[in-house]
């Protein structure tokens, strides 16, 4: 994914800015993120973090909301993925399948709302399966 130039939500002008800019020199420091990047809109503030060490975007600018259920799937697949004993590759192939979707368009960082839900809704089914 390349710079998305143009904000999706509201047509502003995304920018490549130091993590500092946005968390605070105490915050950036906490996080280790001092020498990180983030795309940011200058007008909404949608967002989205960048690669470790690089100014290449981890997926797509996201707004608040967007950014938050992300967050929420990560944790939810990430958990799912380990308690399962797979390794991260095997855990994006499968839920690639189950989401028909090709492996190298499976990245949380991309996913939209739906995409979010039905991987959180993918990996409760298979937790209810295990406990009956």
């Amino acid at each position: 994914m390349g710079h998305p130039g143009i904000c999706r939500y509201c047509g502003g002008k995304i920018r490549v800015v130091p993590a500092e800019q946005i968390y605070g020199k105490a915050a950036a420091e906490r996080l280790n993120l001092q020498t990180e990047y983030i795309h940011q809109c200058q007008n909404c503030n949608a967002r989205v973090g960048c690669h470790k060490g690089t100014k290449r975007p981890l997926g797509s600018v996201a707004n608040e909301t967007l950014r938050l259920k992300r967050m929420e799937t990560h944790h939810v697949f990430d958990s799912f993925w380990r308690r399962k004993g797979m390794t991260r590759t095997q855990a994006y192939r499968w839920l690639a399948k189950k989401l028909d979707l090709p492996v190298k368009r499976t990245h949380i960082g991309g996913f939209e709302m739906d995409q979010c839900q039905m991987t959180i809704d993918l990996c409760n089914v298979e937790e209810e399966k295990e406990a009956v």
